[in-house]
């Protein structure tokens, strides 16, 4: 059943808090932790949905993942060592660890069926698929989408693929066949993604080499054949989870929050940067390197916010954060455009579509050109929208912030999907000030 929340208008969010483990590192250390020679500990890991699915994935492949007191270990099978699950690999609503998980699989001599929730049912994996066939990969039946049956091959081929847009999780899926493979396999991004698998392929001991190319292309090669050991990590807090609690604040007037131990890889800072173009009064403290990863504290103050161009070559480092940011815009002066937008239509949801009928809801004046979404804002926001998540956590999450700086109370249609990547959001949030009923 639809868990429906309402946020109304609240006068201060204050505080000093830390926010879930990323993400997208808790699904890498996972991995990388099953394919490794010997026993992984993860401090700090996700414990959301999404990454428990993961885990599960990993588990039915044949990795052991004990979790006591917070601390996860993994007794990987190393590179190759993977087994046959006894039934499909449910992967909910991860598209990330999925698509991961084929670039994992393609390497083993096993037949592996893929499925998921209804959204994650109908989220394209052609352009997953395409590359790892190219490599030896086999799809039984001509769908791209799940429910899926392939098969690996211990036969995987290395390659050199030029990512026909820019995708952190083709990329990643590549890089993990590529692990398989006898030579090098190379993927070629016309703009930098988030690099987090290339920082723990290395962390783990897989010998890899990084190029930023004259053209502006970035080129990753990955030596097959490769031996991982098990390793100590430390995931840092999710910059994405963390942006919500920096945009509550800054719409909230009178507010400071300061955020502890938050990931600061500069492939996932787009907000962060857009923000302070802004005229946000957001200051980075106590920057530090944690596990390979930069890491620091955020402290946000409220204020006046203006509005600005976001250039399409930005959406890479913040492709989760346009929602919010859509938000935070709303509350500024002037006009904000954000280009470049596609990946935003093959999400969880349309989110392109689904911020722009939420800010309308609310009384924002926003709408769709081709790939921009454009945002009119006024400083201030009525409200008393009710919004339609369309099962996307982003999306309802977003329009909650919206709703503690808003005149008029705004509803969202469900929250129970929040916990795939942010579980206990209401309660953090509640702590800070924020009014949710």
């Amino acid at each position: 059943m639809p868990q429906p929340l309402t946020a109304s208008r609240s006068a201060r969010i204050s505080g000093r808090v830390r926010v879930p483990g990323d993400k997208s590192i808790s699904h890498r250390a996972l991995i990388l932790g099953a394919l490794a020679t010997g026993r992984t500990r993860i401090t700090g890991l996700l414990e959301a949905e999404d990454v428990m699915a993961t885990a599960g994935a990993v588990m039915a492949l044949g990795a052991e993942v004990t979790h006591n007191d917070g601390v996860f270990e993994v007794l990987g099978q190393g590179v190759g060592g993977l087994r046959a699950p006894r039934g499909p690999l449910d992967f909910g609503n991860s598209g990330t660890s999925s698509r991961l998980m084929l670039g994992v699989v393609a390497g083993h001599d096993i037949r592996v069926e893929f499925t998921g929730d209804a959204s994650l049912c109908h989220r394209p994996m052609g352009r997953v698929l395409r590359p790892l066939t190219t490599m030896g990969l086999q799809v039984e039946g001509e769908g791209e989408t799940f429910p899926l049956a392939v098969r690996g091959t211990l036969d995987i081929l290395p390659i050199a693929y030029d990512l026909p847009v820019p995708s952190a999780q083709v990329k990643s899926s590549i890089l993990l066949a590529g692990l398989h493979a006898p030579g090098r396999t190379t993927v070629v991004e016309p703009l930098a993604t988030r690099d987090h698998t290339e920082r723990m392929l290395a962390f783990f001991g897989a010998e890899l080499k990084v190029e930023d190319r004259a053209d502006g292309t970035r080129a990753v090669t990955v030596c097959g054949d490769a031996e991982l050991a098990g390793a100590r990590f430390a995931v840092p807090g999710d910059p994405s989870s963390a942006a919500f609690i920096v945009a509550a604040a800054l719409i909230c007037p009178g507010s400071e929050v300061v955020i502890e131990n938050v990931l600061m890889n500069p492939t996932r800072t787009g907000f962060f940067e857009t923000l302070r173009e802004m005229g946000a009064d957001v200051a980075l403290l106590d920057l530090r390197d944690e596990g390979g990863e930069p890491v620091g504290d955020l402290r946000v103050k409220a204020g006046a916010l203006k509005g600005v161009r976001v250039p399409p070559g930005r959406a890479p480092s913040m492709i989760d954060e346009y929602p919010v940011l859509a938000v935070v815009a709303a509350f500024a002066e002037g006009e904000t455009r954000m280009e470049g937008l596609a990946e935003l239509k093959v999400k969880e949801s349309d989110r392109l579509a689904a911020t722009a009928a939420g800010l309308e809801a609310c009384g924002v004046v926003a709408h769709v050109e081709g790939d921009d979404l454009i945002v009119e804002g006024t400083g201030t926001v009525k409200g008393g929208g009710r919004v339609e998540t369309h099962m996307d956590h982003r999306i309802a999450m977003a329009f909650l912030t919206l709703g503690l700086g808003a005149e008029e109370p705004v509803t969202v249609d469900d929250v129970g999907m929040i916990a795939t990547s942010f579980p206990g959001f209401a309660g953090l949030m509640t702590e800070l000030g924020a009014s949710l009923a």
